[in-house]
């Protein structure tokens, strides 16, 4: 079949950025501990890692640091482990990283 002939159907895709993110759970506070030098960011989070709470806690962190809703924001990987890629829509890479820095210095993280 020609490809010409075929009909292509587009979608707006909608933009976001991906976070690689080590938790830390059954902290004493929910903060950013550490922008580790690959990136990675540790993240201290009060839940206990049962029954998905520190998935869902993790969700409500980023959400209130970012900015953004927590329907934006999704665990693609590591939902059993510490160490986690989470996808946020919406946001570009470079706001995300400027919110994140900017929270982190300020130390509301």
């Amino acid at each position: 079949m020609n490809w010409r002939k075929r009909k292509f159907h587009f979608h707006n895709g909608r933009g976001g950025t991906a976070l690689t993110v080590r938790v830390v759970p059954r902290a004493s506070r929910n903060e950013i501990a550490e922008i580790m030098p690959d990136g990675t960011l540790r993240i201290r989070l009060t839940a206990p890692p049962v029954d998905q709470k520190a998935n869902e806690a993790l969700i409500e962190f980023l959400a209130e640091i970012l900015g953004v809703a927590r329907s934006k924001i999704e665990i693609v990987a590591g939902h059993n482990s510490r160490q986690k890629l989470v996808s946020i829509l919406d946001i570009s890479p470079q706001e995300a990283e400027a919110r994140i820095f900017a929270a982190y210095q300020k130390g509301l993280a």
